[in-house]
């Protein structure tokens, strides 16, 4: 398969289709998902082209494992979850979906069970409420306030 450079998370890293932003650097864009898993479900993905884990250059790869573990300590800070999944789908096979590298980060909990992938529109206040917190978050967890 090659890259389609149109994909939904291509668009919404150009800034074509809007999304609930959680935190964005040059390189990288960390934004709730619509579908969750679970309250607190955020994706990350590098602004350039790569289609996956396999494809995509060295730095962005890099890049946005660094975001995504940025945001993944503000996500278990903001829901107070004693665990994070944190996945990435290979191809149709493995589950991908959408053909950009985009990181899952969901916060975990004891006896919970997640929501099925891709499936259900959360409302989109509460995504906003989320986002908001896990912004907050970053600031306190980068401003080194004790948690």
């Amino acid at each position: 398969m090659s890259y389609d450079p149109n994909n939904l998370f291509a668009r919404i890293g150009r800034g074509d289709i809007p999304c609930i932003r959680v935190y964005e650097d040059a390189d990288t864009l960390a934004f709730m998902d619509i579908m969750p898993q679970a309250d607190g479900h955020t994706l990350v993905i590098p602004k350039r082209a790569g289609e996956n884990l396999l494809d995509t250059a060295l730095s962005d790869v890099m890049a946005a494992m660094q975001t995504t573990q940025r945001v993944a300590k503000a996500v278990q800070h903001a829901f107070n979850a004693p665990g994070l999944i944190i996945s990435q789908f290979n191809g149709e096979a493995a589950g991908q979906t959408i053909f950009h590298l985009h990181f899952h980060i969901i916060p975990a909990y004891p006896a919970s069970r997640l929501q099925h992938h891709a499936r259900t529109k959360a409302d989109p206040a509460k995504l906003e409420q989320h986002a908001a917190s896990i912004r907050m978050s970053l600031q306190t967890l980068s401003s080194g306030s004790p948690t």
